[in-house]
Protein backbone atom coordinates (compact mmCIF):
# COMPACT_ATOMS: atom_id res chain seq x y z
CA UNK A 1 0.00 0.00 0.00
CA UNK A 2 1.16 3.62 -0.95
CA UNK A 3 1.96 5.96 1.72
CA UNK A 4 -1.28 8.66 1.07
CA UNK A 5 0.85 11.41 0.56
CA UNK A 6 2.65 9.44 -2.06
CA UNK A 7 -1.36 9.34 -3.53
CA UNK A 8 -1.52 12.72 -3.12
CA UNK A 9 1.63 13.77 -5.26
CA UNK A 10 0.88 11.29 -8.00
CA UNK A 11 -2.89 12.44 -8.34
CA UNK A 12 -1.94 15.93 -8.76
CA UNK A 13 0.42 15.11 -11.83
CA UNK A 14 -1.95 13.12 -13.26
CA UNK A 15 -5.58 14.67 -12.58
CA UNK A 16 -8.49 12.86 -11.09
CA UNK A 17 -8.95 10.52 -14.06
CA UNK A 18 -5.22 9.66 -14.63
CA UNK A 19 -4.67 7.06 -12.11
CA UNK A 20 -6.71 3.94 -11.09
CA UNK A 21 -7.03 2.35 -7.22
CA UNK A 22 -10.01 0.77 -6.93
CA UNK A 23 -9.23 -3.35 -6.41
CA UNK A 24 -11.42 -4.05 -9.53
CA UNK A 25 -9.49 -1.76 -11.54
CA UNK A 26 -5.83 -2.73 -10.49
CA UNK A 27 -7.26 -6.38 -11.14
CA UNK A 28 -6.76 -5.84 -14.51
CA UNK A 29 -3.48 -4.59 -14.42
CA UNK A 30 -2.05 -7.96 -12.07
CA UNK A 31 -0.89 -9.99 -14.96
CA UNK A 32 0.26 -9.62 -18.87
CA UNK A 33 0.07 -13.05 -21.30
CA UNK A 34 2.27 -15.09 -19.03
CA UNK A 35 0.68 -17.27 -16.23
CA UNK A 36 2.33 -15.14 -13.39
CA UNK A 37 0.14 -12.48 -11.39
CA UNK A 38 1.20 -9.40 -8.86
CA UNK A 39 -1.15 -6.55 -8.74
CA UNK A 40 -0.05 -3.08 -8.56
CA UNK A 41 -0.57 -0.51 -5.61
CA UNK A 42 -1.39 2.07 -8.17
CA UNK A 43 -1.87 2.58 -12.37
CA UNK A 44 -1.21 5.44 -13.58
CA UNK A 45 -1.45 6.95 -17.22
CA UNK A 46 0.97 9.81 -18.62
CA UNK A 47 0.17 11.89 -21.45
CA UNK A 48 3.97 13.20 -21.79
CA UNK A 49 7.54 12.96 -20.72
CA UNK A 50 7.36 15.66 -18.04
CA UNK A 51 4.73 13.68 -16.56
CA UNK A 52 7.14 10.51 -16.31
CA UNK A 53 9.71 12.67 -15.16
CA UNK A 54 7.49 13.77 -12.26
CA UNK A 55 6.22 10.56 -11.38
CA UNK A 56 9.08 8.91 -11.32
CA UNK A 57 10.66 11.48 -8.91
CA UNK A 58 7.79 10.55 -6.68
CA UNK A 59 8.17 7.40 -6.91
CA UNK A 60 12.46 7.79 -5.82
CA UNK A 61 11.40 10.26 -3.12
CA UNK A 62 8.89 7.82 -1.14
CA UNK A 63 10.82 4.51 -2.10
CA UNK A 64 8.16 3.12 -3.85
CA UNK A 65 8.60 0.41 -6.67
CA UNK A 66 7.90 0.93 -10.54
CA UNK A 67 6.72 -0.59 -13.87
CA UNK A 68 6.60 0.77 -17.20
CA UNK A 69 3.63 -1.21 -19.33
CA UNK A 70 2.44 -1.21 -22.81
CA UNK A 71 -0.56 -3.32 -23.67
CA UNK A 72 0.14 -5.88 -21.45
CA UNK A 73 0.84 -8.57 -24.49
CA UNK A 74 3.72 -9.76 -23.08
CA UNK A 75 4.75 -13.60 -22.40
CA UNK A 76 6.97 -14.14 -19.82
CA UNK A 77 5.68 -11.08 -16.75
CA UNK A 78 7.67 -8.41 -18.16
CA UNK A 79 5.08 -5.94 -17.08
CA UNK A 80 3.94 -7.84 -13.80
CA UNK A 81 4.60 -5.64 -10.79
CA UNK A 82 6.06 -8.07 -8.87
CA UNK A 83 6.67 -6.11 -5.47
CA UNK A 84 3.65 -3.84 -5.91
CA UNK A 85 4.45 -0.26 -6.56
CA UNK A 86 3.32 2.15 -9.35
CA UNK A 87 2.38 0.72 -13.25
CA UNK A 88 3.17 3.11 -15.33
CA UNK A 89 0.70 2.64 -18.12
CA UNK A 90 1.51 4.61 -21.36
CA UNK A 91 -2.24 3.90 -23.20
CA UNK A 92 -2.71 7.19 -23.25
CA UNK A 93 1.07 8.09 -24.96
CA UNK A 94 -0.06 6.93 -28.30
CA UNK A 95 0.34 9.59 -31.31
CA UNK A 96 2.43 9.09 -34.17
CA UNK A 97 4.82 11.93 -33.46
CA UNK A 98 6.48 12.42 -37.36
CA UNK A 99 6.72 10.58 -40.61
CA UNK A 100 9.85 11.20 -42.72
CA UNK A 101 8.84 9.17 -45.61
CA UNK A 102 11.64 10.96 -47.44
CA UNK A 103 14.27 9.38 -45.22
CA UNK A 104 11.95 6.70 -44.41
CA UNK A 105 11.84 7.53 -40.39
CA UNK A 106 9.43 7.51 -37.78
CA UNK A 107 9.35 9.31 -34.14
CA UNK A 108 6.50 7.46 -32.13
CA UNK A 109 5.60 7.72 -28.34
CA UNK A 110 6.08 4.45 -26.66
CA UNK A 111 1.76 3.49 -26.59
CA UNK A 112 1.52 3.77 -30.47
CA UNK A 113 -0.05 0.12 -31.21
CA UNK A 114 2.42 -1.68 -33.43
CA UNK A 115 0.07 -2.37 -36.54
CA UNK A 116 -1.02 1.32 -36.13
CA UNK A 117 2.32 1.88 -37.25
CA UNK A 118 2.11 0.65 -40.73
CA UNK A 119 -1.39 1.54 -41.72
CA UNK A 120 -0.24 5.28 -41.21
CA UNK A 121 2.39 4.16 -44.09
CA UNK A 122 1.21 1.94 -46.56
CA UNK A 123 -0.67 3.76 -48.82
CA UNK A 124 2.46 4.90 -49.35
CA UNK A 125 3.83 2.10 -50.29
CA UNK A 126 5.82 1.86 -46.79
CA UNK A 127 6.02 -0.43 -43.76
CA UNK A 128 7.87 -1.02 -40.18
CA UNK A 129 8.90 -4.62 -40.69
CA UNK A 130 8.67 -5.74 -37.03
CA UNK A 131 5.41 -7.54 -36.84
CA UNK A 132 5.17 -9.35 -33.23
CA UNK A 133 1.97 -11.97 -33.92
CA UNK A 134 0.33 -9.62 -31.55
CA UNK A 135 0.84 -6.68 -33.86
CA UNK A 136 -3.03 -5.71 -33.32
CA UNK A 137 -2.92 -4.72 -29.85
CA UNK A 138 1.18 -4.77 -28.67
CA UNK A 139 3.04 -1.31 -28.21
CA UNK A 140 6.63 -0.32 -29.75
CA UNK A 141 7.42 0.66 -26.59
CA UNK A 142 7.06 -2.73 -25.66
CA UNK A 143 8.46 -4.10 -28.61
CA UNK A 144 11.61 -2.23 -27.57
CA UNK A 145 11.33 -3.28 -23.86
CA UNK A 146 11.28 -7.15 -24.97
CA UNK A 147 13.29 -6.52 -28.46
CA UNK A 148 10.32 -7.85 -30.09
CA UNK A 149 10.34 -10.25 -33.33
CA UNK A 150 7.95 -11.78 -35.46
CA UNK A 151 7.61 -13.90 -38.23
CA UNK A 152 9.41 -12.05 -40.41
CA UNK A 153 12.53 -11.84 -38.31
CA UNK A 154 14.42 -14.47 -40.14
CA UNK A 155 15.23 -11.09 -43.19
CA UNK A 156 14.54 -8.65 -41.60
CA UNK A 157 15.78 -8.92 -37.76
CA UNK A 158 14.25 -8.22 -34.47
CA UNK A 159 13.09 -4.86 -33.28
CA UNK A 160 16.58 -3.62 -32.50
CA UNK A 161 17.80 -3.82 -36.40
CA UNK A 162 14.93 -1.11 -36.63
CA UNK A 163 15.42 1.10 -34.07
CA UNK A 164 17.62 4.08 -34.40
CA UNK A 165 17.21 6.24 -31.28
CA UNK A 166 15.04 6.57 -28.04
CA UNK A 167 14.12 9.19 -25.54
CA UNK A 168 14.58 8.00 -21.72
CA UNK A 169 13.56 8.55 -18.22
CA UNK A 170 16.37 6.99 -15.76
CA UNK A 171 15.55 6.06 -12.22
CA UNK A 172 16.46 9.01 -11.11
CA UNK A 173 14.35 11.30 -13.20
CA UNK A 174 16.89 12.50 -15.39
CA UNK A 175 15.81 12.39 -19.27
CA UNK A 176 18.82 10.77 -22.12
CA UNK A 177 18.11 10.72 -25.58
CA UNK A 178 20.48 7.89 -27.60
CA UNK A 179 20.95 7.58 -31.22
CA UNK A 180 19.16 9.41 -33.43
CA UNK A 181 17.87 10.13 -37.25
CA UNK A 182 21.61 9.63 -38.32
CA UNK A 183 22.12 6.19 -38.00
CA UNK A 184 25.46 4.92 -37.01
CA UNK A 185 26.45 7.67 -35.05
CA UNK A 186 29.75 7.08 -33.05
CA UNK A 187 30.07 5.95 -29.69
CA UNK A 188 28.59 3.00 -27.55
CA UNK A 189 25.67 2.01 -29.08
CA UNK A 190 23.43 2.90 -26.36
CA UNK A 191 20.29 2.54 -28.34
CA UNK A 192 21.15 -1.38 -28.84
CA UNK A 193 21.66 -1.58 -25.05
CA UNK A 194 18.56 -0.07 -23.64
CA UNK A 195 16.66 -2.02 -26.51
CA UNK A 196 15.74 -5.19 -25.19
CA UNK A 197 16.92 -4.60 -21.15
CA UNK A 198 12.72 -5.60 -20.56
CA UNK A 199 12.20 -2.38 -18.45
CA UNK A 200 15.15 -2.66 -15.98
CA UNK A 201 17.17 0.11 -17.01
CA UNK A 202 15.22 3.08 -17.96
CA UNK A 203 11.56 3.90 -19.35
CA UNK A 204 11.16 4.52 -22.63
CA UNK A 205 9.48 8.01 -23.56
CA UNK A 206 10.00 8.11 -27.82
CA UNK A 207 11.32 6.31 -30.14
CA UNK A 208 12.96 6.61 -33.80
CA UNK A 209 12.25 3.75 -36.08
CA UNK A 210 13.09 2.88 -39.73
CA UNK A 211 10.61 2.39 -42.03
CA UNK A 212 10.79 0.48 -45.37
CA UNK A 213 9.88 0.08 -48.71
CA UNK A 214 6.83 -2.87 -49.66
CA UNK A 215 8.53 -5.00 -51.87
CA UNK A 216 7.61 -5.75 -55.94
CA UNK A 217 6.17 -8.88 -55.58
CA UNK A 218 5.33 -11.21 -52.30
CA UNK A 219 4.51 -15.31 -52.54
CA UNK A 220 3.33 -17.03 -49.93
CA UNK A 221 3.78 -21.05 -50.12
CA UNK A 222 1.71 -23.27 -47.85
CA UNK A 223 3.59 -26.86 -47.59
CA UNK A 224 1.87 -29.84 -46.00
CA UNK A 225 3.56 -32.84 -44.54
CA UNK A 226 2.71 -36.22 -43.27
CA UNK A 227 5.45 -35.80 -40.30
CA UNK A 228 7.14 -33.50 -38.38
CA UNK A 229 10.34 -34.32 -38.87
CA UNK A 230 9.70 -33.83 -42.61
CA UNK A 231 8.99 -30.46 -41.88
CA UNK A 232 11.40 -29.84 -39.76
CA UNK A 233 14.07 -31.23 -42.41
CA UNK A 234 12.62 -29.17 -45.23
CA UNK A 235 13.66 -25.57 -43.07
CA UNK A 236 17.31 -26.85 -43.11
CA UNK A 237 16.57 -28.13 -47.00
CA UNK A 238 16.09 -24.11 -47.75
CA UNK A 239 18.57 -22.92 -46.00
CA UNK A 240 21.27 -25.07 -47.16
CA UNK A 241 20.15 -23.85 -50.81
CA UNK A 242 21.10 -20.61 -50.24
CA UNK A 243 17.85 -19.09 -50.24
CA UNK A 244 16.47 -16.70 -47.45
CA UNK A 245 12.80 -16.28 -47.08
CA UNK A 246 11.46 -13.55 -45.12
CA UNK A 247 9.39 -15.75 -43.23
CA UNK A 248 9.34 -20.11 -42.43
CA UNK A 249 6.64 -20.80 -39.86
CA UNK A 250 5.86 -23.72 -38.82
CA UNK A 251 3.00 -25.43 -36.70
CA UNK A 252 2.57 -29.07 -36.07
CA UNK A 253 -0.91 -30.75 -36.71
CA UNK A 254 -2.67 -29.67 -32.84
CA UNK A 255 -2.30 -26.72 -33.85
CA UNK A 256 -3.09 -26.43 -36.87
CA UNK A 257 -6.33 -28.03 -36.62
CA UNK A 258 -7.13 -25.61 -33.62
CA UNK A 259 -6.30 -22.58 -35.88
CA UNK A 260 -8.52 -23.83 -38.88
CA UNK A 261 -11.49 -24.65 -36.30
CA UNK A 262 -11.51 -21.01 -35.86
CA UNK A 263 -10.50 -19.12 -38.61
CA UNK A 264 -11.20 -21.30 -42.01
CA UNK A 265 -7.76 -20.05 -43.18
CA UNK A 266 -7.42 -23.38 -45.37
CA UNK A 267 -5.21 -25.55 -43.30
CA UNK A 268 -5.50 -29.11 -44.14
CA UNK A 269 -7.31 -30.83 -40.86
CA UNK A 270 -5.51 -34.44 -41.71
CA UNK A 271 -1.81 -33.01 -41.72
CA UNK A 272 1.02 -33.57 -39.02
CA UNK A 273 2.39 -29.97 -39.77
CA UNK A 274 2.54 -27.33 -42.32
CA UNK A 275 5.28 -24.84 -43.24
CA UNK A 276 4.02 -21.38 -44.06
CA UNK A 277 6.72 -19.75 -46.23
CA UNK A 278 7.07 -16.38 -47.31
CA UNK A 279 9.39 -15.14 -50.19
CA UNK A 280 9.78 -11.57 -51.26
CA UNK A 281 11.66 -9.01 -53.86
CA UNK A 282 11.98 -8.64 -57.67
CA UNK A 283 9.60 -10.57 -59.50
CA UNK A 284 12.05 -13.09 -61.67
CA UNK A 285 14.32 -13.47 -58.32
CA UNK A 286 11.32 -14.39 -56.20
CA UNK A 287 9.80 -17.20 -59.00
CA UNK A 288 13.18 -18.58 -59.36
CA UNK A 289 13.20 -18.90 -55.87
CA UNK A 290 9.68 -20.38 -55.46
CA UNK A 291 10.63 -23.10 -57.99
CA UNK A 292 13.96 -23.83 -55.54
CA UNK A 293 11.63 -23.99 -52.45
CA UNK A 294 9.15 -26.55 -54.32
CA UNK A 295 12.13 -28.77 -55.30
CA UNK A 296 13.49 -28.88 -51.00
CA UNK A 297 9.82 -29.38 -49.97
CA UNK A 298 9.36 -32.54 -52.11
CA UNK A 299 12.84 -33.50 -51.44
CA UNK A 300 11.96 -33.74 -47.92
CA UNK A 301 8.37 -35.40 -49.03
CA UNK A 302 5.69 -32.85 -48.78
CA UNK A 303 2.63 -34.22 -49.76
CA UNK A 304 1.35 -30.71 -51.14
CA UNK A 305 2.86 -27.47 -52.13
CA UNK A 306 0.51 -24.50 -52.57
CA UNK A 307 1.11 -21.07 -53.86
CA UNK A 308 -1.50 -18.45 -52.74
CA UNK A 309 -3.00 -16.96 -55.45
CA UNK A 310 -3.88 -13.58 -54.66
CA UNK A 311 -3.52 -11.22 -51.80
CA UNK A 312 -6.84 -12.73 -49.92
CA UNK A 313 -5.75 -15.87 -49.95
CA UNK A 314 -2.36 -14.82 -48.62
CA UNK A 315 -3.93 -12.49 -45.99
CA UNK A 316 -6.07 -15.82 -44.75
CA UNK A 317 -3.12 -18.20 -44.33
CA UNK A 318 -1.53 -15.02 -42.65
CA UNK A 319 -4.54 -14.69 -40.11
CA UNK A 320 -4.32 -17.96 -39.55
CA UNK A 321 -0.95 -17.83 -38.01
CA UNK A 322 -1.57 -14.34 -36.59
CA UNK A 323 -4.34 -15.73 -34.19
CA UNK A 324 -2.88 -18.78 -33.24
CA UNK A 325 -2.82 -18.17 -29.65
CA UNK A 326 -6.46 -16.89 -29.92
CA UNK A 327 -7.42 -20.32 -31.55
CA UNK A 328 -6.45 -22.29 -28.35
CA UNK A 329 -8.26 -20.40 -25.97
CA UNK A 330 -11.22 -22.30 -28.07
CA UNK A 331 -10.18 -25.53 -26.71
CA UNK A 332 -7.90 -24.93 -23.42
CA UNK A 333 -9.47 -22.61 -20.48
CA UNK A 334 -5.53 -21.64 -20.05
CA UNK A 335 -1.56 -22.15 -21.65
CA UNK A 336 1.55 -21.68 -21.09
CA UNK A 337 3.96 -20.69 -24.05
CA UNK A 338 7.47 -21.06 -24.47
CA UNK A 339 9.96 -19.11 -26.35
CA UNK A 340 13.44 -21.43 -26.26
CA UNK A 341 15.57 -21.33 -29.15
CA UNK A 342 17.92 -23.86 -30.68
CA UNK A 343 19.87 -24.35 -33.95
CA UNK A 344 17.99 -25.19 -37.25
CA UNK A 345 19.53 -28.55 -37.49
CA UNK A 346 18.80 -29.51 -34.10
CA UNK A 347 14.95 -28.74 -34.48
CA UNK A 348 13.50 -32.40 -35.65
CA UNK A 349 15.48 -33.64 -32.44
CA UNK A 350 13.79 -31.12 -30.52
CA UNK A 351 10.52 -31.75 -31.38
CA UNK A 352 10.61 -35.14 -30.66
CA UNK A 353 12.07 -33.83 -26.95
CA UNK A 354 8.58 -31.80 -26.48
CA UNK A 355 6.46 -34.54 -27.67
CA UNK A 356 8.46 -37.14 -25.31
CA UNK A 357 7.85 -34.24 -22.70
CA UNK A 358 3.84 -34.07 -23.34
CA UNK A 359 3.89 -37.50 -22.33
CA UNK A 360 6.02 -37.69 -19.22
CA UNK A 361 4.10 -34.73 -18.42
CA UNK A 362 0.73 -35.93 -19.27
CA UNK A 363 -0.29 -32.62 -20.53
CA UNK A 364 -1.40 -31.49 -24.67
CA UNK A 365 1.49 -29.64 -26.25
CA UNK A 366 1.02 -28.31 -29.73
CA UNK A 367 4.02 -26.00 -31.71
CA UNK A 368 4.17 -23.26 -33.63
CA UNK A 369 7.33 -21.06 -33.92
CA UNK A 370 9.88 -19.77 -36.68
CA UNK A 371 11.23 -22.43 -37.99
CA UNK A 372 13.78 -20.59 -40.11
CA UNK A 373 15.90 -19.03 -36.89
CA UNK A 374 14.92 -22.01 -34.46
CA UNK A 375 12.91 -20.63 -32.08
CA UNK A 376 9.99 -22.22 -30.77
CA UNK A 377 7.06 -21.63 -29.19
CA UNK A 378 5.35 -25.29 -27.41
CA UNK A 379 2.46 -24.15 -26.20
CA UNK A 380 1.65 -25.87 -23.27
CA UNK A 381 -2.46 -26.66 -22.69
CA UNK A 382 -3.30 -26.94 -18.93
CA UNK A 383 -6.58 -26.43 -16.25
CA UNK A 384 -5.55 -24.44 -13.16
CA UNK A 385 -8.79 -25.38 -11.95
CA UNK A 386 -7.08 -29.26 -11.85
CA UNK A 387 -4.88 -29.76 -8.43
CA UNK A 388 -0.86 -29.98 -9.64
CA UNK A 389 -2.05 -29.01 -13.31
CA UNK A 390 -0.37 -25.49 -13.22
CA UNK A 391 3.18 -27.17 -11.16
CA UNK A 392 3.42 -29.75 -14.27
CA UNK A 393 2.68 -27.04 -16.64
CA UNK A 394 6.02 -25.15 -15.26
CA UNK A 395 8.29 -28.43 -14.93
CA UNK A 396 7.25 -29.39 -18.45
CA UNK A 397 8.15 -25.63 -19.70
CA UNK A 398 11.30 -25.38 -17.68
CA UNK A 399 12.39 -28.93 -19.00
CA UNK A 400 11.72 -28.09 -22.35
CA UNK A 401 14.35 -24.88 -21.96
CA UNK A 402 17.30 -26.73 -20.51
CA UNK A 403 16.49 -28.96 -23.55
CA UNK A 404 17.17 -25.97 -25.71
CA UNK A 405 20.35 -24.73 -23.62
CA UNK A 406 22.08 -28.15 -24.32
CA UNK A 407 20.81 -28.15 -27.70
CA UNK A 408 23.44 -24.94 -28.04
CA UNK A 409 20.50 -22.71 -27.84
CA UNK A 410 18.41 -20.14 -25.93
CA UNK A 411 15.90 -19.55 -23.18
CA UNK A 412 14.44 -16.95 -25.39
CA UNK A 413 14.35 -15.48 -28.92
CA UNK A 414 11.66 -12.73 -28.48
CA UNK A 415 9.63 -12.83 -25.22
CA UNK A 416 12.17 -12.07 -23.34
CA UNK A 417 13.20 -13.63 -19.90
CA UNK A 418 10.98 -11.55 -17.28
CA UNK A 419 10.21 -13.24 -14.34
CA UNK A 420 9.70 -16.40 -15.93
CA UNK A 421 12.72 -17.18 -16.77
CA UNK A 422 15.28 -15.47 -14.62
CA UNK A 423 15.83 -18.82 -12.50
CA UNK A 424 17.54 -20.03 -15.37
CA UNK A 425 20.07 -17.76 -16.45
CA UNK A 426 22.81 -19.57 -14.60
CA UNK A 427 22.42 -22.16 -16.87
CA UNK A 428 23.12 -20.16 -19.40
CA UNK A 429 25.79 -17.30 -18.38
CA UNK A 430 29.32 -17.53 -16.22
CA UNK A 431 28.64 -16.49 -12.62
CA UNK A 432 31.15 -13.76 -14.02
CA UNK A 433 28.76 -12.21 -16.87
CA UNK A 434 25.83 -12.43 -14.68
CA UNK A 435 28.02 -10.38 -11.99
CA UNK A 436 28.54 -7.90 -14.76
CA UNK A 437 24.45 -7.80 -15.83
CA UNK A 438 24.00 -7.24 -12.48
CA UNK A 439 26.69 -4.19 -12.42
CA UNK A 440 25.08 -2.90 -15.08
CA UNK A 441 21.36 -2.49 -13.95
CA UNK A 442 22.70 -0.87 -10.50
CA UNK A 443 24.65 1.26 -12.45
CA UNK A 444 21.85 2.91 -13.69
CA UNK A 445 18.67 1.87 -10.99
CA UNK A 446 21.17 1.32 -7.62
CA UNK A 447 18.12 1.67 -5.74
CA UNK A 448 16.63 -1.17 -7.71
CA UNK A 449 13.07 0.26 -7.97
CA UNK A 450 12.96 0.37 -11.54
CA UNK A 451 10.77 -3.02 -12.73
CA UNK A 452 12.44 -5.00 -9.62
CA UNK A 453 12.86 -8.69 -9.85
CA UNK A 454 13.25 -9.13 -13.50
CA UNK A 455 16.11 -10.50 -15.74
CA UNK A 456 18.40 -11.53 -12.76
CA UNK A 457 18.21 -14.47 -10.84
CA UNK A 458 16.71 -14.13 -7.81
CA UNK A 459 17.36 -17.12 -5.82
CA UNK A 460 13.71 -17.43 -5.31
CA UNK A 461 10.57 -19.61 -7.03
CA UNK A 462 8.48 -17.52 -9.54
CA UNK A 463 6.01 -17.30 -6.91
CA UNK A 464 7.78 -15.69 -4.31
CA UNK A 465 8.83 -12.04 -4.17
CA UNK A 466 11.67 -10.91 -3.20
CA UNK A 467 11.57 -7.68 -1.01
CA UNK A 468 14.54 -5.36 -0.92
CA UNK A 469 15.46 -4.43 3.03
CA UNK A 470 14.09 -1.19 4.07
CA UNK A 471 16.75 1.81 3.43
CA UNK A 472 17.30 4.34 6.08
CA UNK A 473 14.47 7.11 6.16
CA UNK A 474 12.61 4.93 4.05
CA UNK A 475 9.01 4.61 5.23
CA UNK A 476 7.19 1.32 5.81
CA UNK A 477 4.05 0.43 5.07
Amino acid sequence: MLPPECKERIARVAGPRGYLDRPEDLALYEYDGSIDKHRPDLVVFPRRTEDVVALVQIAREFGVPFVARGSGTGLSGGAIPREGGITLAFARMNRILEIDLENERAVVQPGVVNLDLTVAVQNAGYFYAPDPSSQRACTIGGNVAENAGGPHTLAYGVTTNHVLGLELVLPDGSVIETGGREGDLPGYDLTGFFTGSEGTLAIVTKITVRLMRRPEVVKTILAIFSTSEDAGRTVSEITGRGITPVAIEMLDGVMLRMVEEATHAGYPMDAAAVLLIELEGLAEAVEHQVEQVRQACEVCRAREFRVARNAEERDLLWKGRKNAFGAVGRVSPTYYVQDGVVPRTRIVETLRFIDGASQEYGLTISNIFHAGDGNLHPIILFDPRKPGELEKARACGEAILRHCIEAGGSITGEHGVGMEKNELMPELFSEESLETIRRLKHLFDPEERLNPGKVLPTGHGCLEIRQPALRSGQPTY
